[in-house]
Parts: structure tokens; C-alpha cells; sequence
């Protein structure tokens, strides 16, 4: 469990966040709490980004969040745009895992077709500098 609490602390450490992150996004950020039932703000150097409802927070174990609007870049919600349409309804999910002396993170998107090149293109790259870091 020591390895599983470090690999989840350095994903949702906002220090540690921004560097794994880094690869695919540069600056991005957060604001908010990981914690069942509260929103948290994945946001871009310019204010833009996604807001997410943490509908399942299991320490250590599991994650699950569900985006409910996007952020524009004067920190307004849009929840009725054809982009944040689009966008509500996403889903992602992190479960932790010790399998043979070692971490096991597995992520899960469920995402509209318009956003995926992003995240096929950007997420093996974050998630290699997370276990990076981890390992560090």
C-alpha cells in the first residue's frame, strides 16, 4: 500500500500535477479539492479548461469523475454551447492497484470522438512522466 499512497499522492499532489501534466498540456493546473461530491477546475495557463464533479473518491484505491461544464477562459461555465455539450457527460477514472511489489494505475475515459486525438495523443505521454516521477 506505501507504493499505491505515493503514485496516488503525486497524481493529485497540485505540485506534482502540473509537472506530469507539463508533457501534454503545458501549465496546466487545477483548483479545487480531490474529495467525493466536491468540483474540481482542470484549467489552462489562460483560465479555460473543464469543471468535473468527483462522484467516487476511494483513498488510494479509486477515483471516479464526471465533467459537468467547461470553463471559459474568463472563468464563466458553459453548459449550453455545442463544445461544452460535447464535453458534459465525459468521464474518467483511476483505480490503484499493488500487483507484484508494484503500483498498478488504470485509466478509463469515456469520451465524445471530438476530444479523443487529445487525449490518445496526450495521455501515454502524462502518464510516462507521472510513473517518471513516481520512480524518481
Amino acid at each position: 500500500m506505501r507504493r499505491q499512497k505515493k503514485v496516488w499522492e503525486m497524481m493529485i499532489n497540485p505540485v506534482t500535477y502540473k509537472e506530469w501534466t507539463n508533457v501534454s498540456w503545458p501549465d496546466s493546473y487545477y483548483e479545487g479539492e480531490w474529495k467525493q461530491g466536491a468540483n474540481v477546475r482542470f484549467l489552462s495557463p489562460e483560465g479555460g479548461g473543464t469543471l468535473a464533479n468527483i462522484v467516487e473518491f476511494k483513498p488510494y484505491e479509486f477515483i471516479l469523475a464526471k465533467h459537468i461544464a467547461v470553463i471559459n477562459s474568463d472563468g464563466s461555465e458553459d453548459h449550453d454551447s455545442d463544445t461544452a455539450k460535447n464535453w458534459i457527460g465525459t468521464t474518467e477514472s483511476y483505480r490503484f492497484a499493488e500487483k507484484n511489489g508494484k503500483t498498478e494505475l488504470n485509466t478509463e475515459m469515456h469520451i465524445d470522438t471530438e476530444w479523443e486525438k487529445m487525449f490518445v495523443d496526450g495521455w501515454p505521454k502524462a502518464m510516462a512522466k507521472l510513473k517518471e516521477i513516481c520512480e524518481g
